[in-house]
């Protein structure tokens, strides 16, 4: 990978929320996952900025019930808003991706200004 292309996937892992940020050090399959989350999924599933509003949903190991195989569904197959990503990752690297996300915590939800 180049030099510029590395500085930025380093700088959106750093800019991840702290709610994106697993609790216990991540296995070699986890950490492939969120390589491959950060390059492909956050530009619509993570949020850099504070202001900046999310296209998808915050995901979590809640998301879609918690179940593996409707991630993996998913990820796969998409949605009417998200593309399928069936033709750009190999199985193993899509239960890589469910495998990180069943690290990551719930979101907070938002407080509520008084």
């Amino acid at each position: 990978m180049r030099h510029s292309a590395w500085m930025g996937v380093v700088t959106i892992a750093m800019l991840t929320p702290a709610w994106a940020q697993p609790a216990d050090p991540l296995d070699d399959q986890q950490m492939l996952g969120r390589r491959l989350f950060v390059q492909s999924c956050g530009v619509c599933h993570i949020k850099v900025q504070r202001t900046a509003a999310l296209y998808g949903p915050a995901l979590s190991r809640e998301s879609l019930g918690g179940k593996d195989e409707v991630l993996r569904e998913v990820i796969s197959s998409g949605t009417p808003r998200m593309p399928g990503f069936r033709h750009h990752f190999e199985r193993g690297e899509i239960d890589a991706i469910v495998a990180y996300l069943k690290t990551v915590p719930a979101p907070q939800p938002a407080a509520s200004p008084r």
